[in-house]
C-alpha cells in the first residue's frame, strides 16, 4: 500500500486533483507506446481543426480508447495512431468569417500567402487545443507519432497517390456536373451538403401538349426536351426523337421527346423537361441519350442571358416574376403546397447550385490493372475497377462491418457510385500536383524543372487525403517497419453517417494504392442527441462541451454515461442525469476501496469458505464474460455488466456482509473473506479500467506492494 493512501482514501475521490497527474504519469512512463509480439491497431479519425471537440468525439475516442486498453492489457502490440485534419473548407471558412467580421477584407484583399499564413496560425493553435482535449479524455494516443493531413509527409503521400491514379487514368480532368455553392465560390461533397426541409410551391406548367410540374421555374428557360418512361401508355402516340413546336416562357421553340426507363411514372404527370446543367438527374440522361446542355444560372446565382429580361437576377425574386409571366401567358395550368429537401452548403450556407464545370475527378468504373491485390476475389494482375475493390472488400469479409446490417446500405452506395469529384476553388489544403506551361502538362510531387511552369490553382477535396489515413500515418510511400507492423489496421472507428464519405474512400485508395484492406473491422457508433432524442447541433442550443463537463463531473464519469447502453450503430441520448449517475458509481468504488484496503488481503489465497468460493466463481464467470464482450464489440454489454456487479454484487451484498466478519473469531471464515475481498477489488479495477482509467490506476497505486501501472498490468484470466 502506497504512503498516502489512508490518507487519499479518508477523503472523497477528486477527479480534478487525479486526473492530470494520472496522465502525465502515463506519458512519462512510455506506456502509450507498441511493446508485444501480436499487432493491434488503430488510427485515431483525425478531429478537424477548427475548434474545441465536441461530445460526438468524446463518444469516440472513449470507445476507441475502450479497445486500445484492454488490446493492451492483453499483452498485444498495441498501437493507437494519433492525428489531426486540416479540414480544408471548413476551416478556411472559419478564418475567412473572422477576418471580414473584424477587419472588413475579403480572402481577394488579402491574396493567397497572406490568407494561407492566418489559416495556418490559426490551425497550429486549434491542434494544440485538441490535443490538449484528448489528453483530457484520458486518450492513451501514441503521441511520438502524432499525424497532420497537412504535414510535409502527408503531402508527399497525398501527391505520390494523385500521381499513381492520374498515371493509370483513374485521375482526369473533364467537364461534369458538381455541387457549386455559390456563397463560397467552390465546389463541394455530397458530405459538406446539409438538408433543410422547404415549403415552396410545386408549379403545373403547360408544354406544348404535356403539363409538367417543377419547383423551380427558374431554370427551365433552357428546356428543350420533353421526357417520358416508354411504357407509360398515357405518352404512346408520342415517339422517341418526335420534333414538336410550342409556346414557352420567352417565346416558341421546338422541343424533342425522350424516352429514358428512369423516369418515374408516379411523380407530376410522367413527363418532365430536363434542365442538363442544373440537376444531376437530368445530365445523366442527358448523357445518355448525348443531348445538349445550356448553362441557366452563372456561378454568382444570377440568372444568364437565356433567361432574356430576367437576365442578371437572383433566382428567388426571379422566380415570382417567372411565374407571373406564365400565368399571364396561360401557360400556368396550377400551383399547389410542396414540401421537399434544400441542399445548402454546411459552411457558409448557400444554396446548392448543380454546375457543370471542368473540375478534376476519380474515375470509379473504369478498368486497371492492380498490382499485389490482397483482396479475396480480385487476383494480382487482375482487371478490376475502384467500385470492385470497394465491393470485394466488404462482400469477402474481408472487412466487417459492425452492426451488420449496414452492409446493405454500403453496397447500395457503392451501387449508385458515380466520379468523384476532388478539386475545389479555395485556397487552403493540398494543391493539386499539376502543372502547365503553353500546351504541356506535369503531374509529379515537385515543380518540374525551368521557367513557365505554373500549378492548378484548385486543391484538394479533404476526403482525398483523409482516404490515405490508414497507411499516410504509417510511413507510406515508404515501406517502413510500422506500414509492415500494424497495416492493415486493426479496427476503425467512427460514425455511421461518414460511412461512405470516408470509410468506402479508405477502402478505395488502400486497395488500389496497396492492394489491400485498410483495417479488418469497422465499429460504427450512432448520433448523439439529447435527452429529448433531438440531434445536437449548434442551431437548437443543446451542444453540451464535454470539456466542461468534466469539469464537474471528471473524466471516468462522462466516458462511462457515454458508452453504458450504447450498442453499435444505435443513436445514444446523454443528460446530465446519467453523468451524475457515474459519478456517484465512481463515488461508490472509491468507497469500497476504502474499506477493502484497509480491511481486505492481497497476498496470497487463503483457504474458502463454500459461500466465498460461489462468489469467486460468480467473479471468474464475470471475468470471461466481459472478455468475450470486448472481443466482439458489445462494450454496452461489458459496461453495463461491470456496473451491476460492482454496485449491487460486490459493494451492496458482499462488502456489506464483510463489514459483519472483521471481528470474527474465526479465523477461516475472516481469512477467506479477505482474500476474496482483496481479489475482487483487484480483478474488477481491472475489468473495469479500460471504461474508467483514472480512478481504478489510483486505487490501485494504493494496493500493497504495486510495482507496476494497471494500464499495463495482465488482463485477467479465469481463476478456480
Amino acid at each position: 500500500m502506497s504512503k498516502n493512501a489512508p490518507e487519499k482514501l479518508s477523503s472523497p475521490y477528486n477527479p480534478s486533483k487525479t486526473e492530470g497527474r494520472i496522465y502525465e504519469l502515463w506519458n512519462k512512463t512510455g506506456v502509450f507506446s507498441p511493446t508485444g509480439l501480436i499487432p493491434f491497431s488503430i488510427v485515431l479519425p483525425p478531429p478537424n481543426v477548427t475548434g474545441n471537440l465536441h461530445m460526438g468525439h468524446a463518444l469516440g475516442i472513449s470507445i476507441e480508447d475502450v479497445l486500445i486498453r484492454f488490446h493492451r492489457m492483453k499483452g498485444e502490440k498495441t498501437l493507437w495512431l494519433p492525428g489531426t485534419d486540416h479540414a480544408a473548407i471548413a476551416t478556411q471558412s472559419r478564418v475567412e468569417k473572422e477576418i471580414s467580421k473584424k477587419e472588413g477584407l475579403s480572402r481577394y484583399d488579402l491574396g493567397r500567402k497572406k490568407l494561407l499564413r492566418r489559416i495556418e496560425k490559426f490551425a497550429k493553435e486549434n491542434r494544440a487545443l485538441i490535443v490538449s482535449q484528448m489528453k483530457t479524455l484520458g486518450a492513451s494516443l501514441d503521441w511520438s507519432r502524432e499525424a497532420y493531413t497537412l504535414d510535409n509527409k502527408r503531402v508527399r503521400a497525398v501527391r505520390t497517390a494523385f500521381k499513381q491514379m492520374y498515371d493509370d487514368g483513374l485521375i482526369y480532368k473533364g467537364h461534369r456536373i458538381v455541387n457549386w455553392d455559390p456563397k463560397g465560390q467552390t465546389t463541394i461533397s455530397d458530405d459538406e451538403i446539409v438538408y433543410q426541409e422547404e415549403k415552396a410551391a410545386l408549379y403545373y406548367i403547360k408544354y406544348g401538349p404535356f403539363t409538367i410540374a417543377t419547383a423551380r421555374p427558374e431554370t427551365k428557360f433552357g428546356d428543350k426536351y420533353v421526357v417520358m418512361h416508354p411504357e407509360d401508355d398515357r405518352y404512346k402516340e408520342f415517339k422517341d426523337g418526335q420534333k414538336i413546336e410550342l409556346e414557352w416562357i420567352n417565346g416558341p421553340i421546338v422541343a424533342t421527346v425522350v424516352k429514358d426507363k428512369t423516369i418515374d411514372k408516379e411523380f407530376g404527370t410522367g413527363v418532365m423537361t430536363i434542365t442538363p446543367w442544373h440537376s444531376t438527374e437530368d445530365f445523366e440522361i442527358a448523357e445518355r441519350h448525348n443531348l445538349d446542355k445550356e448553362q441557366i444560372i452563372d456561378l454568382q446565382g444570377k440568372l444568364l442571358p437565356v433567361a432574356g429580361e430576367f437576365s442578371g437576377m437572383k433566382i428567388i425574386p426571379a422566380r415570382e416574376k417567372i411565374v407571373e409571366k406564365l400565368r399571364a401567358k396561360g401557360l400556368l395550368v396550377k400551383e399547389e403546397p410542396y414540401t421537399h429537401n434544400v441542399a445548402s452548403a454546411e459552411r457558409t450556407g448557400g444554396k446548392i447550385e448543380p454546375q457543370i464545370l471542368n473540375q478534376w475527378f476519380v474515375a470509379v468504373n473504369k478498368e486497371f490493372t492492380i498490382k499485389n491485390s490482397k483482396i479475396p476475389g480480385i487476383k494480382s494482375e487482375d482487371r478490376t475497377t475502384l467500385k470492385e475493390i470497394m465491393r470485394k472488400a466488404v462482400e469477402s469479409e474481408a472487412i466487417k462491418i459492425v452492426p451488420s446490417y449496414f452492409d446493405k446500405t454500403y453496397f447500395h452506395w457503392i451501387d449508385n457510385l458515380r466520379d468523384w469529384c476532388i478539386s475545389r476553388q479555395i485556397w487552403f489544403g493540398h494543391r493539386i500536383p499539376v502543372w502547365y506551361k503553353g500546351a504541356k502538362t506535369h503531374c509529379g510531387l515537385k515543380k518540374p524543372f525551368g521557367f513557365g511552369w505554373k500549378q492548378d490553382e484548385d486543391t484538394l477535396d479533404t476526403w482525398f487525403s483523409s482516404g490515405l489515413w490508414t497507411f499516410s500515418t504509417l510511413g507510406w510511400p515508404d515501406e517502413t517497419q510500422d506500414l509492415k507492423t500494424f497495416h492493415p489496421t486493426s479496427i476503425l472507428e467512427t460514425g455511421y453517417d461518414i460511412l461512405f464519405f470516408w470509410v468506402a474512400r479508405m477502402i478505395m485508395m488502400s486497395g488500389f494504392l496497396l492492394g489491400e484492406v485498410p483495417f479488418r473491422q469497422v465499429y460504427l457508433h450512432g448520433i448523439l442527441r439529447d435527452k429529448e432524442g433531438k440531434k445536437m447541433s449548434k442551431s437548437l442550443g443543446n451542444i453540451t462541451d464535454p470539456i466542461e463537463i468534466i469539469k464537474d463531473y471528471g473524466t471516468d464519469a462522462l466516458r462511462m454515461a457515454l458508452l453504458m447502453s450504447t450498442a453499435p450503430g444505435t443513436d445514444t441520448r446523454i443528460s446530465l442525469e446519467k453523468i451524475k449517475g457515474q459519478k456517484h458509481f465512481a463515488n461508490k468504488l472509491w468507497n469500497v476501496a476504502r474499506f477493502v484496503i484497509t480491511n481486505g488481503n492481497f497476498k496470497e489465497r487463503s483457504d474458502l469458505t463454500p459461500d466465498d468460493a460461489e462468489f469467486i466463481k460468480k467473479l471468474n464467470d464475470l471475468s470471461s464474460e466481459i472478455t468475450d464482450d470486448f472481443e466482439n464489440l458489445r462494450l454496452h454489454l461489458a459496461s453495463e455488466k461491470l456496473y451491476n456487479f460492482i454496485w449491487h454484487e460486490f459493494a451492496d451484498v458482499y462488502v456489506e456482509k464483510s463489514k459483519r466478519l472483521v471481528s470474527s473469531e474465526d479465523k477461516k471464515v475472516l481469512s477467506s473473506a479477505q482474500w476474496t475481498l482483496g481479489h475482487t477489488l483487484e480483478t474488477t479495477l481491472t475489468l473495469l479500467h479500460p471504461f474508467m482509467p483514472f480512478i481504478t490506476e489510483e486505487i490501485w497505486s494504493m494496493l500493497p506492494e504495486r510495482t507496476s501501472l494497471l494500464i499495463v498490468s495482465p488482463w485477467p484470466e479465469r481463476k478456480l
